[in-house]
């Protein structure tokens, strides 16, 4: 596997990568000393002149542009597409190319692509005879299989020719397709070509997809969802060259900027969004439909262009006629559209930064089933993502940013995202949606709209790095859904990572998509809870966020590796942080800092009078054994009390009482001070302050700040952070030293108060140790059943109910 071997090394491999892969140049051969603060030199691409050491695009820095000029057709009847496209290729590498690499990512659905082929089945207590018991197979996964095996899947690709007509020699690979070219491309050359193409859609609902057709029995429309429905140009990169990895369904897509031309013949009642600006609105909306898109510019809520009586309408016929609509979008990385006569639209526009600023519209399309839900928040959140997120990253530059509702729970494109959430129709006609359904809407529209920025715009390769764009993004939407209702439950805290964190079934973040277990927490929660903690506990606000804004803008329309993220939040934010991405993007260990003591001492002050009274008060504070406290408590006396006659010295003075000796060793160690030594130590007694010392255990293996709340016995309360670089020495335990007033002795101390780390165990944060608070609760125990528990003696004698009858019962 060539990811192997390319100039990332170790950062490529879709493997948990131990300490030996990350070691390799570096070999500790005695004691066990773990340096946790080694540089990630070794792990990281080699600066040069496409990549600078400061994270940044360097001098020779280059990418390919890919244009696209299509004509597609949608035929609503057999749910097809039919197109034809010439592509425009520019060739910006230092390389010649004799091929092209195309993806043909609808060909995942083919009964033999590798993605079908090594689909794996994960029904549970699968046994066999004696006794076998079933597995389970939902109705969801044989529905699946029918449709797979009732629809032909997979692009139809023909008539490949270059600009002069000469055809091109073309081969399909799985999801990939390798076009021969007839001359060798040159740097700085292009090559034009065109093909036709066709595919039959899949029912999302029924293949589970990030696109396809929704089919709505009650009106008898669909809405049409299309993505990756065109053959486009694989990246071809400084860093890997062709990226021709197949599609799996978990990787997503590597691709080139460039400008699209493409026009949608649809039935003549739809309507259609789109990535890109709506280049002939004149020819299919109507003069109210512009009225209102002018009004909605500058409107405070969002203006309906096509209102619910409006689609209510077009559900009720069909048309045989059509419509072509017209979209044109410059520098973009992809194309996406959306098309059904079930759609209402409203708009508001955004003036982002001024007056000077090019106006952005936010515009939403939804179905009846949206209801209230969707004309109250869908656009609104639209324009909240884009005002949060471009103070982070930079000013939105397309013209557009779309939500539309359909069969796809959340996905993103340039302009256009698809999301799911819906209202419910009840009995009595009203729709209804739970408060579940509210925030599921507010959180995928800011997620996937912030997809727009990453990677939409910030180019990362997210077949082989899911955290860079999902990561990323789910961070930035957790600070903009935070700002929107802090209530609302993110995910994007640390302490929303713990039960992840010190799972068993893990693999380290940067691990390629395809090979990572439990794709949510790793690629989504645990990068956003990194950052979060790495801006509101390491760097702090200020550092955390210029670095991240010199990121977005430096490789805004580039395409931008795990090391050119790293080294640039290095680089911006003057902090080593090379510990925090190895702890937490290159291993699975967790936080876990536990305290263990704190030993309280006392400065000796070397004299005899005050030091020896001391030791007696400590001996005297000693409890007094039980055998001596039970002889008291029965009258009984000791001998020396019984025969009080005969005594001695050592009956008047006890082992801690002082001698001349003593008093001359302290004045001979005074006299013996050099003055500076004399005026410290003699401070030091008068201030006669507080000494303690904590001891830490890192149970976890993650190194981290160590955050300190201090409670004294006046009952104030103190915070300190400790820097992660206390345990550069010793990765497994450390000792700190606190000193207070003599005022103030500690009573307490507690780790991570606030839980701010993703520490797993917070129980072993606080010294002294409290008690665990916990829940219980009571059960009636119920009685076993038998394995046979049918009765079919009695059974037998039930009566068969129709539907009708069945119905009828159900609702009483």
């Amino acid at each position: 596997m060539k990811r192997a071997v390319v100039t990332l090394g170790a950062v490529l491999l879709p493997i948990a990568l131990s300490s030996n892969v990350m070691a390799s140049s570096v070999e500790q051969t005695k004691g066990s000393y773990v340096d946790k603060f080694r540089q990630l030199d070794e792990a990281l691409a080699t600066p040069n002149v496409y990549r600078s050491a400061a994270g940044e695009p360097g001098e020779k820095y280059w990418q390919q542009k890919v244009n696209y000029d299509i004509d597609v057709k949608l035929d609503e009847k057999k749910r097809r597409l039919t197109a034809s496209q010439t592509i425009e290729y520019k060739n910006n590498s230092p390389h010649t190319l004799k091929y092209l690499w195309l993806q043909l990512d609808q060909n995942v659905f083919k009964s033999d692509s590798i993605a079908e082929r090594t689909e794996t089945f994960n029904g549970k207590a699968l046994q066999g005879n004696p006794d076998p018991k079933p597995t389970k197979l939902s109705l969801g996964q044989l529905r699946r299989q029918q449709f797979m095996s009732d629809n032909e899947l997979g692009f139809t690709v023909a008539n490949i020719k270059d600009d002069n007509g000469n055809e091109l020699h073309a081969t399909v690979v799985d999801t990939l397709m390798r076009i021969d070219l007839n001359e060798p491309l040159k740097p700085g050359k292009d090559v034009e070509f065109s093909m036709d193409f066709a595919f039959n859609l899949v029912e999302e609902d029924a293949v589970g997809a990030r696109s396809g057709y929704e089919h709505f029995e009650e009106d008898g429309n669909d809405i049409f969802l299309i993505a990756q429905w065109f053959p486009r140009l694989a990246a071809y990169t400084d860093y890997e060259a062709w990226t021709n990895k197949t599609f799996l369904g978990s990787g997503e897509f590597t691709l080139e900027f460039g400008d699209y031309d493409v026009e949608i013949t649809v039935p003549a009642d739809h309507i259609v969004s789109a990535t890109g600006k709506l280049d002939n609105a004149s020819s299919v909306l109507t003069r109210t439909q512009r009225n209102r898109l002018e009004e909605a510019e500058d409107a405070k809520r969002p203006v309906f262009i096509v209102t619910e009586e409006e689609a209510l309408e077009n559900e009720k016929e069909g048309t045989d006629k059509t419509k072509t609509w017209h979209f044109k979008a410059e520098n973009v990385r992809d194309f996406a559209w959306a098309s059904s006569r079930k759609f209402m639209w409203d708009a508001k526009g955004y003036h982002q930064g001024g007056d000077e600023q090019p106006l952005v519209m936010g515009m939403s399309f939804f179905p009846k089933e949206g209801g209230d839900l969707w004309k109250k928040y869908s656009t609104e959140a639209v324009i909240h993502t884009m005002e949060v997120y471009s103070r982070y990253s930079f000013d939105y530059p397309y013209p557009v940013a779309q939500s539309v509702n359909g069969p796809v729970g959340g996905m993103e494109y340039p302009m256009i995202t698809f999301n799911g959430p819906r209202t419910k129709l009840q009995d009595d006609g009203t729709r209804t949606y739970s408060q579940a359904e509210k925030r599921f809407l507010i959180g995928v529209v800011i997620h996937e709209v912030g997809h727009i920025y990453f990677p939409m715009i910030v180019n990362s390769d997210e077949r082989q790095w899911t955290w860079m764009d999902e990561g990323l993004n789910s961070f930035l939407d957790g600070v903009a859904g935070r700002e929107w209702d802090h209530t609302i439950p993110w995910g994007v805290e640390p302490r929303d990572i713990v039960a992840y964190m010190k799972s068993e079934n893990q693999v380290p973040v940067m691990t390629q998509s395809d090979s990572v277990i439990r794709l949510g927490p790793n690629a989504y929660t645990k990068p956003a809870a990194a950052l979060n903690i790495l801006r509101e506990v390491i760097l702090g606000r200020d550092l955390f966020d210029f670095a991240f804004k010199e990121y977005a803008q430096r490789w805004k329309y580039k395409r931008p590796t795990p090391a050119d993220f790293f080294r640039t939040m290095e680089e911006a934010s003057g902090v080593d942080l090379d510990w925090f991405w190895r702890g937490w993007f290159y291993t699975t260990d967790h936080v876990d800092i536990s305290l263990d003591k704190v030993y309280q001492l006392r400065l000796d002050t070397k004299n005899p009078d005050i030091d020896f009274n001391r030791l007696r008060d400590i001996e005297a504070d000693k409890p007094m054994p039980l055998f001596v406290e039970r002889n008291k408590a029965e009258g009984k006396k000791e001998w020396v009390e019984r025969n009080p006659d005969v005594n001695d010295f050592y009956d008047e003075n006890d082992r801690f009482t002082v001698t001349n000796k003593e008093r001359n060793a302290y004045n001979k160690f005074l006299k013996g001070l050099e003055p500076w030594e004399r005026k410290t130590f003699e401070r030091a007694i008068e201030e006669d302050k507080n000494y303690y010392v904590l001891e830490f255990s890192n149970l976890g293996g993650l190194v981290m700040p160590i955050l300190l709340e201090l409670t004294y016995e006046d009952g104030s309360k103190e915070e300190r952070y400790i820097p992660a670089e206390i345990w550069r020495r010793n990765h497994k335990h450390v000792q700190k030293l606190i000193i207070t007033d003599k005022n103030k002795p500690l009573v307490s101390v507690t780790v991570d108060p606030r839980w701010e780390t993703a520490d797993v165990d917070v129980e072993n944060n606080n010294y002294p140790r409290r008690i665990v608070p916990s829940r219980i609760e009571v059960y009636k125990k119920e009685k076993s059943k038998s394995k046979v528990s049918r009765d079919i003696m009695q059974d037998i004698k039930a009566e068969l109910k129709n539907d009708d009858e069945d119905e009828t019962e159900e609702q009483q």
